[in-house]
């Protein structure tokens, strides 16, 4: 996308930088992320209108220490410096910097000891609650730098040249835990560095589409509809650029959950004219999986059926040059450590090979945007609710919601469950409050009585959680009643259920998925 405003973040480790980014989109101003062992070249050829150094988990002084091109400073661009950003720029200026005596972790009180651009726009111009965390501390600031603001243990919280516009924090303005960190962030954007607010979903949607038709120009495109917001979005954004030449191809793999690949189908076809195949593949993909316990081999079943499948079906269709992925920024910057190439990339998880084994040209159009900026796309293209907030389904589906063998009569016992989760979820206004609400299906029996009977039956999970990102989540306190209905239902209109548990596991240790 053209843009005339951004910032690139250079990653030295911390557990912040996504939020950098995200904080710096926010505002209205497009950001990358690229690890610190990019050279100087290379940081010209993004064309940046701003640099941010994010903080990170090593000390300065050491010999292993992440560090950077100290020619960056001579691009003459205003530069940010955060937590070992500042202490980076203290010790390549000739500041000090040394361990501190004690790490300071959580809240701490800023005092401001001069003005500053950094500060001009707060509310409270004598002191500020921040969020600190760091085991190094700046004691000299470098020639030319000032002292901006100080701590109870920190002389030199904040300092800043404002000749060359380079600026530097000892506290991450970027987390909620910071009061006004977002106003100090737009200072350093708009009131030091001059940016312009064109970065926003409008534009993206313009630009991205302006850019396919130029990119695949008269050639056909194949993409994989899920169904999930990101496959969904790609498909409406090309079918936008290059209309009839996208060919979507949806496939049920036999482990949807109840209706959905019909309703997918129908609904997409209803709302856009994708040009839309709905490939109804189950018998093959529950054929192989029979007897299968092993959640991974699982996994690889379905995969390799699914690329089997989906190359069976785009091979019939003359003249395709391209294939169409949802793969958003954080699929991108995952697959790069902050020292540089990982050694393991991420592999998509909905269609990892198939280019290779299709000898298909890439278009990714969400790559550079986060999951919440995928949704406000899907809202100015007007795709229905149904797609914008649906929870995020794994591509292996029901197959990792079902703990051990996959049956027919276990598939219609979960997605009889499953449904009902839905539904109470939508119905008492909990839908859009969670990231995931789901059923599991455990491969153990309990004894029970219903209607003055002994019962020997199956058990349901519960699985209910709040998230931002799925990086890490926690499981949801969700009112006990929508509990009680939930749990009443199933017991009651899915035959085979005596006894229904709740989750309350967080992620990490555990993941939001059983399998």
């Amino acid at each position: 996308m053209q843009v005339q405003s951004k910032v690139v973040i250079i990653d030295f480790g911390s557990q912040y930088t996504q939020l950098i980014a995200r904080r710096i989109r926010e505002a209205g101003v497009y950001s990358e992320i690229h690890p610190c062992v990019i050279g100087l070249d290379e940081l010209k050829a993004l064309e940046p209108s701003a640099l941010v150094l994010s903080g990170g988990p090593a000390s300065v002084g050491l010999s292993d220490s992440p560090l950077i091109d100290p020619d960056i400073f001579d691009l003459n661009l205003p530069v940010l410096g955060i937590c070992y950003g500042m202490q980076l720029i203290a010790h390549i200026f000739g500041g000090s910097v040394q361990p501190s005596v004690n790490r300071e972790y959580g809240r701490s009180i800023l005092e401001f000891a001069q003005d500053s651009p950094l500060w001009d726009t707060l509310q409270d111009k004598d002191k500020l609650t921040v969020w600190m965390s760091h085991g190094d501390t700046v004691l000299a600031p470098p020639v030319d730098f000032e002292i901006l603001a100080r701590t109870a243990n920190v002389e030199i919280a904040a300092m800043g040249n404002q000749e060359k516009k380079v600026y530097a924090v000892q506290f991450h303005p970027e987390v909620a835990h910071t009061e006004e960190g977002f106003r100090i962030l737009h200072n350093f954007l708009f009131k030091i560095a001059g940016l312009k607010p064109d970065w926003s979903m409008s534009s993206f949607i313009e630009s991205a589409i302006s850019s396919m038709r130029e990119k695949i120009g008269n050639e056909h495109v194949v993409c994989g509809l899920s169904g999930g917001i990101d496959s969904t979005v790609v498909a409406v954004l090309l079918h936008r650029a290059i209309g009839k030449r996208l060919h979507c191809i949806l496939v049920d793999n036999g482990v949807l959950r109840h209706g959905e690949g019909q309703e997918v189908a129908e609904t997409l076809n209803k709302h856009f004219d994708l040009n839309l195949k709905y490939v109804q593949a189950q018998e093959r993909f529950l054929s192989r999986l029979e007897g299968v316990e092993d959640p991974e081999i699982k996994r690889k079943i379905i995969g390799h059926t699914f690329i089997e499948v989906f190359d069976q079906e785009a091979g019939s269709i003359p003249g395709v040059k391209w294939l169409a992925q949802g793969t958003l920024y954080p699929d991108v910057i995952e697959s790069v450590s902050f020292k540089g190439p990982s050694a393991v990339i991420k592999s998509h998880h909905n269609v990892g090979g198939l280019p290779e084994k299709m000898n298909l040209k890439l278009v990714e159009p969400l790559r550079e945007l986060f999951k919440d900026e995928v949704r406000k796309v899907a809202v100015e293209l007007g795709i229905p609710d149904i797609f914008v907030w649906r929870h995020p389904f794994p591509g292996p589906g029901l197959a990792i919601r079902i703990i051990g063998e996959i049956t027919t009569e276990r598939l219609e016992i979960l997605r009889k469950a499953d449904r009902i989760v839905q539904n109470e979820l939508h119905a008492s206004d909990w839908y859009r409050k969670v990231w995931q609400g789901f059923a599991v299906l455990l491969p153990l029996k309990t004894v029970g009585v219903m209607g003055d009977e002994r019962t020997y039956e199956n058990v349901i999970a519960l699985r209910i959680v709040e998230s931002v990102d799925a990086m890490t989540a926690d499981w949801s306190r969700i009112p006990s009643e929508i509990l009680a209905r939930i749990s009443n239902r199933i017991i009651n209109e899915v035959q085979g259920v005596n006894r229904v548990v709740f989750d309350i596991s967080s992620k990490p240790p555990s993941t939001i998925e059983w399998e």
